[in-house]
This record gives structure tokens, sequence and C-alpha cells, in this order.
């Protein structure tokens, strides 16, 4: 009988070890790029269809495992991708991540100024962006050529149809002023980018489709047990993938880097790739 319990708890504790070394280090460490594809329907949204988005969120540069190198992979793996249109969905900096170290926005927008894509490039900031300091942010952006999207809209044209890029504030550290973002647009659905999903049942139908990121997929999504700690009001409802409402749609990105402790489980990095059909 002893024997068994030994051999039980042996078991135990090399599973443990096993998903330890999994969580803390392979799985965070890892990077991948994952192509979803969302259809859509409608005259409205002709502008939309056939439109292959790169989304980089919650890159958290300065977190275990997101350095220098490894932000210079994100760009090499977003451009491998041949979006039409990239856009950075906040969080680039960290705040009091376990065993991280602060990396200055300025390097952060300089490792990603190489990024071009068709339709260009496009950012908001997220609440750790915000909490480092908006003015900062924008500015650092700015001097690489990024358009940080502050509760404001951008226009690109695409195949001779107009495309309003609407870029919303977070919605705990900025006032996300959704109707500045949407103002001018001449199109009657837009594409709207912000960092956290809660904003999402507050937005007019204009948003035909809204990206967003801030929950990291809860970083941890157990078997049986899901996503134990998910960043949003709404709980599992707006953790990741794809959401649709009344012919609205969000995606809620799951990104790169960590947040509080460097864990990941089965909630890989990833580079979103979105291709509207």
């Amino acid at each position: 009988m002893l024997r068994i319990l030994g051999i039980i708890f042996a078991v135990f504790l090399i599973t443990g070890g096993v998903l330890g070394i999994d969580a803390f280090w392979l799985e965070p460490a890892s990077l991948r790029t994952v192509e979803h594809t969302i259809h859509v329907d409608g005259a409205e949204v002709a502008n939309l269809k056939g439109l292959r988005i790169a989304v980089i969120a919650d890159l958290h540069a300065g977190s275990p495992f997101i350095d220098r190198a490894k932000m210079a992979e994100v760009v090499r793996q977003t451009m491998a991708a041949k979006p039409d249109l990239i856009l950075l969905a906040g969080d680039y900096v960290i705040d009091g991540v376990i065993g991280g170290h602060y990396i200055p926005i300025e390097t952060i927008a300089t490792a990603l100024k190489s990024l071009h894509a068709p339709l260009g490039v496009y950012a908001v900031p997220g609440n750790h962006d915000n909490w480092d300091g908006a003015v900062r942010t924008a500015a650092a952006f700015r001097r690489v050529g990024i358009p940080l999207l502050i509760n404001q809209g951008a226009l690109v044209i695409r195949g001779g149809r107009p495309l309003w890029i609407a870029g919303i504030d977070d919605f705990y550290t900025g006032p996300s002023d959704y109707n500045a973002a949407l103002r001018g647009a001449p199109v009657r659905k837009a594409l709207c980018l912000t960092h956290s999903p809660d904003v999402f049942p507050l937005l007019p139908p204009n948003c035909l489709l809204t990206i967003a990121a801030h929950t990291h997929g809860g970083q941890v999504n157990l078997p049986f047990f899901g996503r134990l700690i998910v960043p949003s009001h709404y709980g599992q409802r707006y953790a990741a993938g794809l959401v649709w409402v009344a012919a609205r749609y969000l995606y809620v990105c799951t990104g790169i880097g960590t947040s509080m402790l460097p864990v990941r489980f089965g909630v890989p990095p990833e580079i979103t790739v979105l291709d509207i059909e």
C-alpha cells in the first residue's frame, strides 16, 4: 500500500513539474501567428470583405520572455503574414510584472517602427500605457510614424472604397469617447479598435467590427475549470475570440506578453491575423 501511495505521489510531482515548466517557461516563451476567419454579410460592409488584419495585442515588452529579440520576432512574424492592415491594440509597457524589467515606450515604439502594410499601421493605448503616460506614448509613436488614435478616426481607401478606422481610448483609464472616434466617418459601418472589450456594449451600430485585447484570454485556461481570472466586468463573455451581438462583431485577442504573474497555460502568446470574408 505504501508503495502504491509513493508511486501516486511521484506521478503527481512529475506531472506538476511538467505543467509548471510549460506554464512558467515553455508556453509564455513561445510565439505563434494564428489565423481566424470572420464572416460578415451585407452591402454596407463591402469595404471590409477580403481584408486581412494583423493584430499585435498586449505586447507588455519587458515582461519575462518579451525582450528586444522577441519584439524583433513579433515584427518578423507579423510582416510574414502579409496583412493589408496592422493594428496595435495597446499595453506596450509593463507595470509590476514579477521577473520583468521596464522597457521605455520610446524603445518599444522604435522596435515596432519597421512594421508596414498597404493600408497602414494604427495603434491605440492600453491601461498600462495610460498609467505610463498617454502624452508620452503618443509622442513615442508619432516619432516613428505610427498614428496613436485616441478617440480619433483615420480614413483609408481600399479598392476605391473608404474604410474608417475608429480608435477608442481605454475604457478604464481614459475617456472612451467613441462618438468622437466615429465623427466624420464617410461610411455607415466602421472598424473600431480599442483596448478593453468592456466598452463593446456601449458602442453604436456604426462599429460593425470591434477589435479589443486586455484580457490575455485569462493567461491560464485549465481543462474543466476554464479561464480562472478574466479582467472584465463581463467575465467569460468577453474573455477571448469572436462575439456576435445584434449584427455587431467583437474579436478579443489574447495577446503576447503577461501581466502580474509571468505565466501562460492553455493560452499561448499569439499574433492574431483576422481574415474578413
